[in-house]
């Protein structure tokens, strides 16, 4: 439970309230499932393997990407991030203050702004994945492999799809 209600009370309620209504309630019930799964994700892993680094999920994220992709300008990493440049900027005085991540001026463009990996995030980002990744594993526990292999597939037509239209 990740709120105050079960899933099922939540579940109950939504039908009563909008039984009414024309709606489409398999759409609805899987993308609340997104939203509420993402949700229960995100807080089990801030509880779990974030809680002693002084990381937020969003510096986490942040510092996935930069890892992912090496040297990355700031507004690509705020846009993989799923960020806004300002939130970015705060997120990336904290990793600073850590000594995780730098910022350092584009080599042709000094008005843009690069970041890279210290070799402290570097070696925190190397021994905190696979932390999270077994935390991934337990999360997704109760599916079997060709369950896991469906889940990502369907979330990953979700995303593609609208990528496709928000470009």
């Amino acid at each position: 439970m990740t709120g105050h209600h079960t899933l099922r009370q939540t579940e109950d309620a939504i039908g009563e309230r909008l039984g009414g209504l024309n709606v489409d309630f398999e759409a609805m019930w899987a993308v609340s499932n997104i939203y509420r799964a993402s949700s229960a994700i995100r807080n089990h892993l801030e509880q779990t393997v974030l809680r002693d680094t002084g990381l937020t999920w969003t510096g986490f994220v942040v510092m996935w990407v930069v890892w992912l992709w090496g040297e990355s300008e700031t507004r690509h990493v705020a846009a993989e991030a799923g960020i806004s440049k300002s939130t970015l900027t705060g997120v990336l005085k904290t990793l600073e203050s850590y000594r995780h991540i730098r910022r350092f001026p584009h080599p042709t463009d000094r008005r843009r702004v690069m970041l890279e990996l210290t070799a402290s995030g570097e070696r925190l980002m190397r021994s905190l994945f696979p932390d999270f990744n077994r935390q991934e594993a337990f999360v997704v526990k109760e599916l079997d492999s060709e369950q896991r292999r469906g889940l990502a597939d369907s979330l990953r037509k979700v995303v593609q799809h609208l990528e496709t239209i928000e470009r």
